[in-house]
C-alpha cells in the first residue's frame, strides 16, 4: 500500500474543488495518443499454496523414500545417494518437503559368521566398522557440529527444480566412512534418520524421524528379506503400543524409553549388533549390548535380578515380562531362526546360572564350551530350544484334558436339623489326562496349592457378585467314583437363594503334556491351571442371571486384551488356579472390601545397607477394595505397595512410572476399542454404582476407577470428587445405594473433557 501525505493531498483536493468551481470554461481537445511502453518482463508464476511444506505436524506426517538404486554404500565407487522427501500439508496431502538440513544414513550389511563364536549369522554396521560413529550425517555445508567439535559429513544438495528431491555426495578427502567393502550380493540395510523438523508453530517434532529399514541386494537392485528378522516390530507394539498416524502396515511401537525411541524392532540392529557385544562378564557392566542377548536380559530382568550386577542390575533388574519367559513365540513371530541358531551370547542372557567356560550348570555333565561350534550339534531333537523351552504348553495341557471340573449340578439340600442352615451340594465331572481319575485319588498329591477349590457365590438381578460359599475338593468332599465328584458344605440359608455361579480354581503340577504328581522326576517348576467353565444355577427355578464378567456387552475388557501382552491368565497369580478372565470375579468385585496393598509405596532415591532400594509411602493414599477395575488400575499404574520386595511397575522419587511397557494414557491397550465407559445416566457402563470398603461402607465407583491411575491424594482433588457427588475413600456412605456421581458430564467420551480426549492414546 501507498503512503500518502495527508495535508498535500488535502490542499491538493481543495485546489482542484475551487478551481472546479469557478471554471465555467469548456474542456480542450483531446491530445495525441503517447507512444506505448516496453513491456515488462513476464513473472514467475507462484507455486500454489499448500503445494509444498517444510513444517509437519508429527512424524507420521513426514516420509523419506529410498530406492536400492539410489545409494552407493559399497565398493569402491564413491558414495552417493538420492531421496525424495514428502510432508503432510493442511488438507492432509501429501507434497514434497523442503527444506531439509540434516540426516543421517545407517548401513548394515549381513553375512554368515566366520567365527566360531556368536550368531551363525551377523550385522556388520558400515560406519562401526570404520570407526567412524554409527552412522553418516548429510548437511547442506558438508559439516556439522557434534558436542562443540566441527566434524566431515555429506554435503546435501536439493534440487531447486524439483522440490523435495535431494542428493548426498562425499565431497572431502579420502572415502566416505559409510563405504564398506562388502559382498554386494549380500543384504545390506539403510534405514536413515531426519534432524531438525519442526510443526508450524516452530516446536521440535516429538520421536525420532526415521525410515522403515530397506533391506536389498545391492548387485540386482533387488529388495530383500533378512533371516534374521525373527521378531517382528508387530510382536513388540503388542505390549509397548502403537504410535498413531502411520500407514498401515508401518506399524512402530509407541513406548521404548531407550534413546528416546527407535521405533522398529528392525532399526535397533543398526546399533545392537556384534560391534558393541560383550559386557556380560564385566561386573561394572553386567550384559550384552548386541541386540538379542540384550533383550533376553532387560525381558528377564525381574526373574533375575538377584544374579544382575552394575548396570545390568541398575537398569533391568526391576523389569517384570508380563508373559512366561519359555513362550518364545510371544516376541519371536517371524523367521524361526531361534529354533535352530543357539549360541552362548544368547542363552547366557537369561541362563545366568550357568558358566559356559567352566561348564558350571551347563546339564549335570557340567560340560566346558571354549566356542558356539558344538552348539548346534547338541541342541537339536530333545534338545532344542523348541523342545527344552516348550511355548505352547499350557495349550497342550488344556488340549490333553490334564485336569477339568466340569460342574454339572448345585443343589440345596436338607441337613437334618432345623438351624436356619442347609447344605450345598456340588456335582462335578472331573477328569485327569482325558480319563476319569481312581476312585482313591489323593488330589493333594497333584496340587501346588491344597487350600484351592470350588469357587460359588451369589448373583444379583445385575450379575453383581456376592462371594464366600466355596469349597475344598479335599475336606468337603463327600464321594468321588467313576469320575464324579460330590461335595457338600452347610450354609445359612439367606445365603442360599437365587442365582449362584459354581467353579473351580486348583493349579496342578505337569510335565507340560500331561498334570502328573507334584514330586515326579519329570514334574516342571510351573503350575497348571484346571479348566472350570462357569456353571450358573437359580435355585428358586427358572434362568439363572449370569455374572457381569460374563457378559460382553458390560464389560469393556475381555480376556484377549489381558493376554496380549500377558500371553495367558493362569501364570499370573502363582499358586492359585484361574485360567478364565470371569474367574476372576471371586475375589476381585466391588462387594468385598478390604485389600492385601492397601498402601502405595514408590522407590526413593536410596539404598539400604546391601544395596537394595528404599521404598517409602505416599502418604495419604490408601485403598480398600479388591474391586478388579481399581485393582488393575493401580497395578498397571505403579499405585501398589508389593509386599514380596520390588514390585515389576512402580514410581519412582519424581512420579514418573517405571515397568509399565505401553504409553499409560492409552486406555485401548486394556479396553476394547468403541466400548463406553460411561452409561446414559453417567454411571460406568457396566453398572457398578458402588464399592464395599468395609463393613457397611461403600465409596464411589468413577471417583475411585480415576483415583486408582491417577495420584490424587490432595485435599483439592478429593475435594472436586466430593463436589460432584462422590463417597470417597475415607468418607465412604453406609449404603449402597449411592447417588450417581457427574463425573460424565464433563468426562465422558465426547465431552470437552472427555477420557477419549484428555488420555492421549499413543501419541
Amino acid at each position: 500500500m501507498k503512503r500518502f501525505n495527508l495535508s498535500i493531498l488535502a490542499l491538493a483536493l481543495g485546489g482542484a474543488l475551487a478551481l472546479a468551481g469557478c471554471s465555467d470554461g469548456k474542456d480542450g481537445a483531446d491530445g495525441a495518443p503517447g507512444a506505448p511502453g516496453e513491456p515488462g518482463a513476464p513473472g514467475t508464476p507462484g507455486a500454489p499454496a499448500g503445494a509444498f511444506v517444510d513444517t509437519v505436524a508429527s512424524a507420521a506426517d513426514f516420509a523419506l523414500t529410498l530406492a536400492p538404486g539410489d545409494i552407493v554404500v559399497n565398493g569402491e565407487e564413491p558414495f552417493h545417494v538420492a531421496f525424495s522427501a514428502q510432508g503432510r500439508n493442511a488438507k492432509g496431502e501429501m507434497v514434497p518437503f523442503v527444506g531439509l538440513d540434516k540426516v543421517a544414513f545407517y548401513v548394515l550389511n549381513q553375512t554368515e559368521n566366520p567365527e566360531a563364536v556368536g550368531a551363525p549369522v551377523v550385522w556388520t554396521n558400515h560406519a562401526m566398522a570404520n570407526d567412524a560413529s554409527y552412522y553418516l550425517t548429510c548437511t547442506p555445508e558438508g559439516v556439522y557440529t557434534s558436542r562443540g567439535e566441527e566434524k566431515e559429513a555429506c554435503t546435501l544438495v536439493e534440487d531447486e527444480a524439483n522440490p523435495g528431491h535431494y542428493t548426498g555426495t562425499w565431497e572431502h578427502e579420502g572415502t566416505a566412512p559409510i563405504i564398506l567393502d562388502s559382498d554386494p550380493n549380500a543384504l545390506h540395510r539403510v534405514m536413515v534418520r531426519t534432524f531438525n523438523l519442526v510443526d508450524a508453530e516452530g516446536n521440535g517434532v516429538a520421536d525420532k524421524v526415521l525410515t522403515a529399514a530397506m533391506d536389498y541386494i545391492p548387485a540386482t537392485g533387488e529388495l530383500a528379506v533378512s533371516l534374521k528378522d525373527s521378531v517382528s516390530s508387530e510382536a513388540c507394539i503388542r505390549c509397548h503400543g502403537q504410535l498413531d498416524g502411520y500407514p498401515e502396515g508401518d506399524g512402530r511401537f509407541a513406548n521404548v524409553h531407550a534413546h528416546h525411541n527407535y521405533q522398529k524392532v528392525e532399526n535397533c540392529v543398526m546399533c545392537h549388533n556384534p560391534a558393541i557385544a560383550g559386557g556380560e562378564d564385566d561386573p561394572e557392566k553386567g550384559w550384552n549390548a548386541d541386540f538379542a542377548p540384550m533383550v533376553h536380559r532387560l525381558h528377564a530382568g525381574h526373574r533375575i535380578a538377584d544374579s544382575l550386577t552394575g548396570e545390568a542390575a541398575e537398569l533391568f533388574a526391576h523389569i517384570g515380562f508380563p508373559a512366561e519367559l519359555n513362550e518364545c513365540a510371544v516376541c519371536h513371530d517371524g523367521e524361526p531362526t531361534w529354533q535352530f541358531n543357539v549360541y552362548a551370547d544368547a542363552c547366557e542372557a537369561c541362563h545366568v546360572d550357568v558358566n559356559f567356560a567352566t561348564g558350571e550348570g551347563h546339564s549335570d555333565m557340567s560340560i566346558p564350551q571354549a566356542d558356539d561350534s558344538a552348539c548346534g550339534a547338541c541342541h537339536t531333537g530333545n534338545l532344542s530350544p523348541m523342545a527344552v523351552h516348550q511355548p505352547g504348553r499350557r495349550d497342550a495341557m488344556m488340549a490333553n484334558g490334564a485336569f477339568k471340573v466340569a460342574v454339572q449340578s448345585v443343589e440345596k439340600v436338607d441337613n437334618g436339623v432345623d438351624d436356619d442352615m442347609s447344605l450345598l451340594r456340588v456335582t462335578a465331572e472331573i477328569t485327569l489326562n482325558g480319563a476319569a481319575p481312581a476312585d482313591d485319588i489323593d488330589f493333594a498329591e497333584y496340587m501346588t496349592s491344597t487350600s484351592r477349590g470350588l469357587l460359588i457365590g451369589n448373583l444379583d438381578a445385575k450379575g453383581t457378585v456376592t462371594r464366600g460359599l466355596g469349597m475344598s475338593i479335599l475336606t468337603d468332599a463327600v464321594s468321588l467314583t467313576n469320575g464324579v465328584l460330590i461335595t457338600e458344605k452347610a450354609f445359612d440359608d439367606a445365603r442360599l437363594v437365587g442365582s449362584l455361579y459354581a467353579t473351580a480354581e486348583v493349579q496342578v503340577c505337569g510335565n507340560g503334556i500331561e498334570a502328573v504328581k507334584c514330586d515326579a522326576e519329570d514334574a516342571l517348576d510351573a503350575g497348571f491351571a484346571n479348566e472350570a467353565p462357569v456353571f450358573y444355577v437359580n435355585l428358586d427355578g427358572g434362568d439363572a442371571v449370569m455374572a457381569r464378567l460374563d457378559q460382553p456387552e458390560r464389560t469393556t475388557v475381555d480376556e484377549a486384551s489381558c493376554n496380549v501382552c500377558h500371553d495367558n491368565l493362569t501364570h499370573i497369580k502363582g499358586t492359585h488356579g484361574a485360567y478364565d478372565f470371569t474367574q476372576c470375579m471371586d475375589c476381585h468385585n466391588e462387594t468385598w472390601g478390604g485389600s492385601y496393598h492397601p498402601v502405595v509405596e514408590y522407590m526413593t532415591d536410596e539404598v539400604d545397607a546391601d544395596g537394595n532400594p528404599v521404598f517409602k509411602e505416599i502418604e495419604g493414599l490408601s485403598f480398600s477394595t479388591r474391586d478388579l477395575v481399581i485393582v488393575a488400575h493401580r497395578f498397571h499404574s505403579g499405585l501398589w505397595d508389593d509386599n514380596r520386595g520390588v514390585p515389576a511397575i512402580y514410581l519412582d522419587a519424581n512420579g514418573s512410572l517405571h515397568g509399565y511397557p505401553a504409553p499409560q494414557s492409552d486406555c485401548q491397550a486394556c479396553h476394547l476399542e468403541g466400548a463406553p465407559l460411561f452409561a446414559p445416566d453417567g454411571g460406568l457402563h457396566s453398572g457398578k454404582r458402588a464399592m464395599n470398603v468395609g463393613t457397611d461402607a461403600y465409596i464411589s465407583p468413577v471417583s475411585e476407577a480415576c483415583r486408582s491411575c491417577h495420584q490424587h491424594a490432595d485435599a483439592a482433588a478429593l475435594a472436586h470428587f466430593e463436589a460432584n457427588g462422590a463417597y470417597v475413600e475415607g468418607k465412604p456412605a453406609s449404603t449402597a445405594d449411592l447417588p450417581v456421581e457427574s463425573c460424565a458430564t464433563c468426562h465422558a467420551e465426547g465431552k470437552t473433557y472427555g477420557i477419549d480426549k484428555v488420555h492421549g492414546g499413543g501419541h
